[in-house]
């Protein structure tokens, strides 16, 4: 675990900046109030479930974490069930499968604890004594339950209700990686193919390895295009790349990327410069590093991409086609976050 804290730290403090995930598709953040329809039998195995339940305590009777919010710009304490709820009504629709929502759950768990651990080592003095940043107020990280109570309206009993039992099923369990709770980052959708954490930030972590998810692939959403004015990506690049002068035919200023193995851009040469792909993806707003440049002669560039947020671990869209196709919650994460173990935490 030593070996891993420099990169947890670093991943902390990215939270200041970045939300812990990209927004949900249709009905993620801000998005279904329709309560479930259903909530199906089956899931993670019976040991995990067990684990999970215990001898029938409720293992987050009070359990509370300290998150910085923000837009408040204070630290603020959290009851856990209040955060896995709140996490996986921002994080997932509603209409989501069951154990898609469970593997949500866990996953938000293991990650508030990692950053727990990472921050008692070597405490962010940004962070002011919390453990990681979320933005409550703009449904980025968790949402609270008056933030909730807006949102849903007359159907927040009942969809509380209906997360407060799932995370009743799951909400003993973490993931662990060398008996410390993995960094369990997640998104929304990938290209097929979910990126390395060296890939994106730079550091390795033996389970935020690159694994297919060919499922995603389905998505109505997965590839997006945006038209930008020349101007407007001259402007965007030059506030981050100051030493970018972008002169001449815009038709050149895109030269063919440089692509890692899961397809993403991994750099590219812009009048000498080597450029992260995962930069120019923040710089130019795009939704995701796997992206092509089109230029129209005209004036205007095209970004197609595909998926949407940074692919490091779990892809949630990814998580519910699996569930659709039988996969338990145990299962899914055992796919995304490989050589993890479950267990009570």
């Amino acid at each position: 675990m030593k070996r891993l804290l420099p990169f947890l730290l670093l991943f902390a403090s990215l939270t200041l900046l970045l939300p812990i995930a990209s927004a949900a598709l249709s009905g993620g953040r801000g998005g279904s109030t329709d309560a479930f329809t259903a909530l199906l039998p089956g899931g993670g195995g019976d040991a995990a479930q067990e684990a999970a339940q215990g001898d029938g305590a409720d293992p987050l009777a009070g359990v509370t974490l300290l998150i910085y919010d923000s837009a408040a710009g204070a630290a603020k304490t959290v009851s856990m069930r209040d955060f896995l709820i709140g996490a996986a009504a921002s994080e997932m629709p509603l209409s989501y499968q069951k154990e898609a929502l469970k593997a949500q759950i866990v996953a938000a768990h293991s990650y508030a604890l990692a950053c727990r651990d990472a921050q008692q080592q070597s405490p962010d003095p940004a962070l002011d004594g919390a453990w990681f940043a979320a933005n409550p107020a703009a449904h980025e990280g968790y949402i609270p339950p008056d933030g909730l109570r807006a949102l849903w309206g007359d159907r927040y009993e009942e969809n509380y209700a209906a997360l407060s039992a799932l995370v009743d099923e799951v909400g003993g369990l973490v993931l662990y990686w060398e008996g410390a709770p993995a960094l369990a980052t997640y998104f929304a959708l990938c290209n097929g193919t979910t990126e390395s954490s060296e890939a994106v930030w730079g550091r390795a972590l033996p389970y935020l390895v690159s694994v297919g998810s060919p499922l995603d692939l389905t998505s109505p959403d997965c590839e997006q295009t945006v038209t930008l004015s020349a101007q407007e990506v001259a402007d965007r690049l030059k506030l981050t790349f100051y030493e970018l002068k972008l002169e001449g035919d815009p038709a050149g200023w895109f030269p063919e990327p440089v692509r890692d193995a899961a397809g993403y851009v991994a750099s590219v040469e812009i009048e000498g410069q080597t450029i992260k792909g995962t930069e120019l993806r923040e710089a130019l707003g795009l939704r995701s590093a796997d992206f092509t440049v089109a230029y129209d002669g005209a004036g205007q560039f095209t970004f197609t991409t595909r998926g949407y947020g940074h692919g490091v671990g779990l892809s949630q869209y990814g998580a519910n086609a699996m569930a659709i196709t039988g996969k338990g919650y145990a299962e899914i994460l055992a796919h995304y976050y490989p050589g993890t173990t479950l267990a009570a935490g």
